[in-house]
């Protein structure tokens, strides 16, 4: 019987031998969350470990590796880990506000980030989420998640001291740094990478690696295809002609979490950023980490098992740290890495998806039923909403769901494919298909905000529509999160196809340069750059000024009419009422559907007084969020 799966007492006492062997005697902070969380890593190890014979050493190295990390954490990061602790659902609240960008198409390096604080703080911002910054392949490398390593900045961009730096310049703004963490893979060029393939001893199986076609053969009859435009399959063969597992692209190589050592790697890398003054981690690509023969190896419950590991071990040496899941999957995915013991934050894409398909067909129902369906979250969690992001949009919804609406789920998503890169009549569309399948007929959207709202094709809807979709964003519940540009307009940006770099990826589309003439007409309503910046940050200053918008408790609102999507946000003493009209014509809400609710009823983002008696009129793509009180 492997040691690991001894009796209890005696593991513990063993790894706090081994531990404080390495590194001095547990006491204080240290101690008193090793006592806490141990119980809960212990048995997590033992469900993915305990059949190995080092599961135990690898364990103790583990704790190891988290106390002296503890003992290297600054003062004024230990600070910061009391104040979580005393308001641990500070991301909770309505003041929150999220930005993110590349830093090099934004500011040009980490200084320049840190120059840009005072117009993040004019902006509102409390998160700011920099895109892959680490140090990655020349020319190609997935815009940064290729890693070469999770501890040297990208050269062109600064220095890691440049990150701690600017990490401790937002604290003092009130902003937390957000920075990806790819822990599915890493780049080829990584050093584990390099040791890997040379059979260095320690890292043969850092990945997974086999000499002939057999166990790729045997793995690929049930693992999907993720961009065969850059290799069939799920692995690239080596020059030594062996095999490697690579989900994405033939440069960025799987890791094989079944191999403790990697592990524990792993939890090192995260405390090592924690320590720089990073506040969340984007956990990229969480379905994919956990294979198994004869499986999609996609959500499999040792994936689970690794984040409550994780979060186990960060919660002794680095107890602020949060994670957010990235799982672009179904639905009722989606939801599962969501917990205090897994991803306390989430991305929502069906959201996000869903605001786009009411827009094309003018039609809320679909992202009515999501919101009164899938919303919910466990207590203390959050989304993280947003219009659009630094990657495709894909239609996420679920076909059972859009069935019960008389929707094929293959066609609905072929006719949006075609409206928003403009091939459907009438489109006010401007977007880019990003790996299309001519077979299949599969593809995802690319495109700025603007662009595919209709600003760029000059439709006189399309700022409404900009702004209709992030106030949906920053009313639902959750932490809004701005593509940094989009506030001001930004357009889709073609020169991509110019850089051998980017030519074969059209995510470059909505990945522009700082629009740095956008930004000088911000101030200026008779421009589109102007009315989009006026009407977010007058979203911005009535959500933070409206405690009802804190959390996540949503309950739906039937507006009866066909394109008016409802919700309402509770509070103590009022209800905030969202009405939005994603149609082309004037919606009349009848008053007797507001009837619930006392006559009298405040616009929080205009200031207006309303007054119910005789209903309620929308223009097109306008929304409210009524202050009213249930009768």
């Amino acid at each position: 019987m492997p040691r690991l799966t001894a009796e209890w007492a005696r593991d513990i006492e063993e790894v706090r031998r081994i531990a404080t062997e390495s590194v001095g005697a547990f006491d204080g902070p240290f101690a008193r969350r090793f006592a806490e969380h141990f119980p809960t890593l212990h048995p997590l190890f033992v469900e993915l470990y305990g059949q190995r014979p080092d599961g135990l050493d690898q364990l103790a190295a583990v704790v190891t590796d988290a106390a002296a990390s503890w003992n290297r954490r600054p003062l004024e990061l230990r600070a910061r880990d009391d104040l979580r602790e005393q308001t641990p659902d500070w991301y909770l609240s309505n003041q929150m506000l999220g930005g993110v960008c590349y830093v090099d198409r934004f500011a040009g390096d980490l200084r320049g980030v840190r120059d840009s604080i005072p117009y993040f703080e004019e902006l509102g911002l409390t998160y700011l989420h920099l895109m892959p910054l680490f140090e990655s392949p020349e020319g190609n490398s997935d815009g940064g998640y290729a890693v070469s390593s999770y501890r040297r900045v990208n050269p062109s961009l600064g220095t890691m001291d440049d990150l701690a730096a600017l990490a401790a310049d937002l604290r003092l703004a009130g902003i937390s740094l957000v920075v990806d963490f790819i822990f599915n893979h890493t780049s080829n060029e990584h050093e584990w990478a390099r040791k890997a393939v040379a059979g260095e001893p320690g890292y043969e199986d850092f990945y997974l690696i086999f000499p002939d076609r057999e166990m790729p053969d045997a793995y690929e009859k049930t693992v999907r295809e993720i961009f065969p435009d850059d290799h069939p399959g799920s692995f690239v063969q080596l020059p030594d002609g062996r095999w490697i597992w690579a989900s994405f692209y033939h440069f960025q190589w799987d890791l094989n979490y079944a191999n403790p050592s990697v592990f524990r790697a792993m939890a090192g890398e995260m405390l090592f950023l924690a320590n720089q003054g990073v506040e969340i981690l984007r956990m990229d690509a969480v379905a994919f980490i956990w294979k198994r023969l004869g499986t999609a190896s996609e959500s499999l419950p040792e994936a689970h098992l690794l984040l409550r590991a994780f979060n186990a071990v960060l919660r002794m040496a680095a107890p602020s740290l949060l994670f957010k899941s990235e799982a672009i999957v179904h639905p009722d995915e989606v939801i599962e890495y969501i917990s205090l013991e897994e991803c306390q934050l989430s991305y929502n894409p069906l959201q996000m998806a869903l605001t786009w398909e009411a827009l094309a067909t003018r039609d809320p129902r679909l992202l009515q039923q999501a919101l009164e369906r899938r919303h919910a979250l466990p207590a203390g969690t959050s989304w993280v909403n947003y219009v659009r992001s630094h990657d495709d949009i894909g239609w996420t919804f679920a076909d059972e769901d859009a069935a019960e609406f008389g929707i094929d789920g293959y066609s609905h998503r072929r006719f949006l494919n075609d409206f928003y890169v403009g091939r459907f009549p009438g489109s006010f569309a401007r977007g880019v298909p990003f790996q299309e399948n001519p077979k299949t007929g599969d593809a995802r959207i690319t495109g700025t905000t603007a662009s595919l709202a209709g600003v760029e094709a000059g439709d006189a809807g399309g700022v409404d529509r900009v702004l209709l979709a992030h106030a949906i964003a920053m009313s639902t519940g959750g932490i809004p999160l701005l593509y940094l540009g989009d506030e001001v307009a930004q357009l889709n940006d073609y020169s991509y196809v110019d850089d051998e770099a980017t030519a074969g990826d059209s995510r470059w589309v909505h990945r522009p340069v700082r629009p740095v003439d956008r930004y000088e007409q911000r101030m200026d309503a008779a421009t589109d750059a102007g009315r989009v910046y006026r009407g977010l940050t007058a979203l911005i200053r009535a959500r933070q000024m409206t405690p009802e918008l804190a959390g996540g408790e949503l309950i739906g609102f039937d507006a009866k009419h066909r394109w008016v999507l409802g919700y309402q946000r509770p509070g103590p003493d009022a209800v905030i009422l969202v009405l939005a009209n994603v149609g082309d014509d004037l919606a009349l809400i009848d008053p007797v559907t507001l009837s619930g609710f006392a006559t009298a009823a405040r616009d929080v983002v205009s200031g207006e007084e309303r007054d119910l008696r005789h209903g309620l009129a929308l223009e097109p793509h306008r929304f409210v969020w009524l202050r009213v009180t249930p009768v």
